[in-house]
């Protein structure tokens, strides 16, 4: 069984979009693959935050997960679209680029130390 979406991201279910955004790019950036190479427990998270953020961040996905929970996306419910709209590909591309940045600085500064 899935676990509830809120929990998932670490906010309540009265939390707003900037709290869920927040939540998400802190897990997002904890637990991206390239963070964590070969850890494939961080991995699931990273999906799991990914897919809670996806319904969390969509008003609409939202009420119907507020009102049905899993179930609104299961057999002949609305589904996950696997679509973003520009503002989830702009966050995505955002985590892309700190994750980056964080691992760039660390391959440097470990260059330095040999």
């Amino acid at each position: 069984m899935k676990e509830d979406y809120y929990k998932t991201l670490g906010v309540s279910k009265s939390a707003n979009a900037g709290d869920i955004k927040k939540a998400y790019r802190k897990m997002a950036i904890q637990y991206h693959p390239d963070k964590n190479p070969d850890d494939k427990a961080a991995e699931e998270k990273f999906k799991e935050a990914a897919e809670a953020y996806e319904v969390l961040s969509n008003p609409n996905k939202k009420a119907k997960y507020d009102q049905f929970g899993h179930q609104a996306f299961q057999n002949g419910g609305a589904g996950f679209s696997g679509g973003m709209n520009m503002d989830d590909i702009l966050v995505s591309l955002e985590i892309f680029l700190e994750v980056h940045l964080a691992v760039d600085l660390a391959v440097d500064l470990a260059d330095k130390e040999l």
